[in-house]
């Protein structure tokens, strides 16, 4: 109506605290998701997020020959899992984010976020930042470029891990528009989860978006490097007066399985822009930044 702001309603939004266990065929592993996205749904969530490597479930499928699966063979399952996320992102009227999963691009892999939508569109997003461990061990190569994409829900950004703990990349995430980061996560310990937990905080603040993170929980004893996962999810907002004072609408138990449910008030995010406390964009000394291929 004139004279009246119109209103956005609440983002739904819900993160798995998937729960990694040996499984024995991708039947398994279907069944599994879908129990997570049907849980969702009936939430009424209108975003999943999968964590980071949840994928890797499929390596401890024992193979012909009782050769061990690596890194290498999972780019064997990419056609089956987009088929299966295709289908419940269709069926459930949901944008599915896939978590990550590793593809075959030219002879290298890579650690891809998968939007799926609704109308049966994917989006990809590779993982930029490589850590030591997805080099040496998993010969991960590392994309090139951070996209947004802008739904008829949301503008949102997938930056996963690692990225987070780099806060250009989340900026430029935050220039191209992004209203909210989705960040999938895989850590094995107390140290990476709160690396990539603080910095969720960290990049929420400076650039006041919500993020949303969960990250893998469980073990996979036949598979290499996920052995152990430490995993939490989380909705997590800038810290000013109308969010919660520890900047969390809501977080999962520590290393339980179990899907976690928020509302992102985006409207209530843009007037804190204008009118918050702080405002850690707008008031951004960008003449005090140079670029840094200049400093020597």
């Amino acid at each position: 109506m004139r004279g009246e702001e119109r209103r956005v309603p609440p983002l739904r939004v819900s993160a798995v605290q998937y729960h990694l266990h040996t499984i024995h065929s991708f039947d398994e592993f279907a069944a599994q998701v879908t129990h997570y996205v049907k849980t969702a749904q009936e939430f009424d969530a209108e975003f999943v997020l999968f964590p980071e490597f949840f994928t890797t479930q499929l390596l401890s499928i024992p193979l012909d020959g009782g050769r061990a699966a690596t890194i290498d063979d999972l780019p064997d399952y990419t056609e089956k899992y987009i088929e299966l996320f295709t289908s419940l992102a269709k069926e459930t009227g949901m944008h599915l984010i896939g978590g990550t999963h590793v593809i075959r691009q030219n002879g290298k892999l890579y650690n891809v976020a998968h939007l799926f939508t609704p109308d049966g569109r994917i989006h990809r997003q590779a993982k930029l930042h490589i850590t030591p461990t997805e080099v040496n061990e998993w010969n991960i190569a590392p994309g090139d470029g951070v996209h947004v994409f802008e739904t008829d829900k949301a503008t949102i950004a997938i930056l996963t891990c690692y990225d987070i703990e780099f806060p250009e990349i989340v900026r430029l995430a935050r220039a191209k528009g992004a209203d909210v980061i989705f960040c999938p996560s895989c850590t094995d310990d107390r140290h990476g989860f709160y690396r990539v937990r603080y910095c969720c905080h960290a990049r929420a603040i400076e650039n006041e978006v919500y993020v949303v993170t969960t990250g893998t929980v469980g073990s996979l004893p036949t598979v290499d490097f996920m052995r152990a996962n430490f995993g939490q999810a989380a909705v997590i907002t800038p810290n000013d007066i109308p969010f919660p004072p520890g900047g969390v609408l809501a977080a999962g138990e520590v290393n339980d399985d179990m899907v976690v449910t928020a509302d992102l008030d985006l409207a209530l995010l843009r007037k804190v822009r204008e009118k918050g406390s702080v405002a850690t964009w707008r008031d951004r000394r960008t003449d005090l930044y140079p670029d840094w291929d200049d400093i020597k």
